[in-house]
């Protein structure tokens, strides 16, 4: 009986973050923003690689803003601000990702300002964040090669939840031992036509291409 309680209460919790998901959404919308959540594994890049994209969409006119998901800290958020990206920290204190109603909260608190696209840095790890959709147009999964080739068929759900997936800091994969065509069949195998995109936030590699799958034509 308890254990038939506790699935019930996570199908709960889950279906309420759907719905609080869909209304963050709707008022995103409503004010013209797109938007992307940013999932990946801790030091896959995620950070340097939105500040390389805001960097690309500002120079082409576009007003961005992003918030940065951690446990705890304000790292990623010093780092967007140094970058001139007006920016809100969300701290989620125990929990291993960020939820749609945290978001809720951090879309009132934003910056002001009338802005175009909108980066949110989830937490960072690959397991986690797959069953909290934020509310967001795309979700996006980042992994580097100094992970491995075996993170796509570790952790399959969320590059199956994640309609976006990336391979950054290609530029190191000369110096590591690091099967490229595994990852991209992996993919592949759990998003059948999928296109593994391949990016260095150091180099610009692959950026732009990145930034109109998001549906930005630059």
């Amino acid at each position: 009986m308890h254990k038939t309680s506790t699935i019930g209460m996570g199908k709960d919790v889950l279906e309420e973050n759907r719905k609080i998901a869909s209304e963050n959404l709707r008022k995103l919308r409503a004010r013209g923003i797109r938007s992307v959540d940013v999932m990946g594994s801790i030091g896959s890049g995620k950070t340097a690689l939105i500040v390389k994209m805001a960097g690309i969409l500002r120079k082409r006119g576009m007003k961005v803003a992003a918030i940065a998901g951690d446990v705890c800290g304000e790292d990623d958020y010093t780092i967007f601000s140094k970058a001139g990206i007006p920016a809100l920290n969300v701290n989620t204190g125990k929990e291993c990702h960020l939820d749609a109603h945290l978001i809720d909260h951090a879309l009132d608190d934003l910056p002001s300002g009338d802005y175009d696209f909108l980066f949110i840095e989830n937490v960072g790890n690959l397991v986690c964040p797959a069953d909290f959709p934020l509310g967001t147009d795309h979700r996006m999964v980042v992994i580097s090669p100094t992970e491995g080739d075996d993170m796509i068929n570790k952790h399959p759900m969320i590059f199956l939840d994640a309609e976006i997936a990336v391979l950054n800091k290609v530029d190191l994969i000369p110096i590591l031992d690091v099967d490229v065509e595994r990852l991209k069949r992996d993919y592949q195998r759990v998003r059948k036509n999928g296109k593994l995109h391949l990016t260095s936030a150091k180099t610009g590699e692959g950026v732009e291409e990145l930034i109109r799958s998001l549906g930005i034509d630059i």
